[in-house]
């Protein structure tokens, strides 16, 4: 689209806008496509309008818009012309509604990505939980087994029981109480004879 003051100066110069030049007729100083039709580019672009709605038609409209909003309703008019053309029964819509179907499947992703990010960090702080409580246990547990007072793997010896682990021993090893008898009454009746032996011998050095 060239300006209006460019249009101007090639409708001084007799060369007539884009529009005129495509439609075959001489362009006038008041020619309501010049300001947005080039001389150049103009029949190109003018040709799309010109065969979805017909130059009358976009005449018509553009005398009843103010002229500060003709700019744009030439930049939509043209643009949905290039749409019917590429798809006469819908025309711009179906490129809104492809549009619409790509920020779907965008947003059906974002929630995707958003509830995997969820998932992840819910199972990050389930493992963190467990990390801890089994460092939490390992520390209890090493804390049973050295302390130096109070070992809870051992059971204390009573006096009574020593003894009886004595006498049990020694009745497993085959000795009974007859034979402990029998060997102090030898172990007496040898000390006896001995202090007589020493008596008599101290009898006859006298």
């Amino acid at each position: 689209m060239a300006s209006a003051s460019g249009n101007a100066a090639s409708n001084a110069s007799g060369s007539p806008c884009g529009a005129c030049k495509f439609l075959r007729r001489k362009c006038a100083a008041d020619c309501i496509f010049a300001p947005y039709f080039c001389s150049e580019q103009g029949p190109a672009r003018f040709a799309a309008i010109h065969k979805v709605f017909g130059a009358s038609n976009v005449s018509k409209l553009l005398l009843h818009i103010p002229a500060h909003d003709r700019c744009e309703a030439v930049v939509t008019i043209a643009y949905e012309a290039q749409a019917r053309i590429r798809d006469p029964v819908y025309g711009c819509v179906s490129h809104i509604f492809a549009l619409q179907q790509q920020v779907a499947c965008l947003q059906a992703q974002l929630m995707q990505v958003k509830a995997q990010l969820a998932q992840n960090l819910m199972e990050s702080r389930s493992m963190e939980n467990n990390n801890n409580q089994w460092a939490g246990n390992q520390s209890v547990a090493g804390e049973a087994m050295n302390h130096p007072f109070c070992p809870t793997y051992m059971n204390p010896i009573s006096p009574q029981s020593s003894l009886e682990s004595i006498d049990h021993s020694s009745m497993n090893d085959g000795m009974s109480m007859q034979d402990i008898q029998s060997r102090e009454e030898r172990a007496y009746k040898n000390n006896e004879l001995g202090e007589l032996q020493e008596l008599a011998l101290r009898m006859m050095r006298n």
